[in-house]
């Protein structure tokens, strides 16, 4: 039984948006039936309207402010101790407004909704016990 999780232990998965650390999931931890794990969003970028038709989700604000969409209604403001839940099959979007790194938790419950993220063109992954390099558009 795994008592404590080292991040660095497990890969970093990095987007043109930021990058995700799932630090509990199915893939390194046999019989997880949830995913957990530290999002990090850059200055101005964010996740694009997208749903998980098969796992509900729940984000938790640690710093940084964003600007929070639920099931295409008005976008509302969100910022550090908020919480988000988004029902199965609930399009959102969240968007970081804020001059700094936003860092999030987020829960998919079950798990396997993250797989979808793999897929995705800009993605690539950090093996574990390294860092991910950012980049500056001038």
């Amino acid at each position: 039984m795994m008592n404590k999780i080292d991040p660095n232990v497990v890969p970093t998965q990095t987007f043109e948006w930021g990058a995700i650390k799932w630090l509990v999931s199915a893939r390194n931890i046999a019989g997880a039936g949830l995913t957990f794990g530290e999002v990090v969003l850059l200055p101005g970028k964010g996740h694009a309207r997208h749903n998980h038709p098969t796992s509900e989700e729940v984000l938790y604000v640690l710093s940084g402010h964003a600007v929070q969409m639920l099931n295409d209604e008005k976008p509302f403001s969100v910022g550090p101790g908020d919480t988000i839940y988004v029902p199965r099959g609930v399009f959102h979007s969240t968007v970081n407004v804020g001059w700094e790194p936003m860092r999030l938790i987020a829960l998919y419950n079950p798990q396997g909704a993250e797989k979808a993220l793999e897929g995705l063109p800009d993605f690539a992954e950090v093996p574990a016990g390294r860092a991910p390099s950012w980049s500056r558009a001038l």
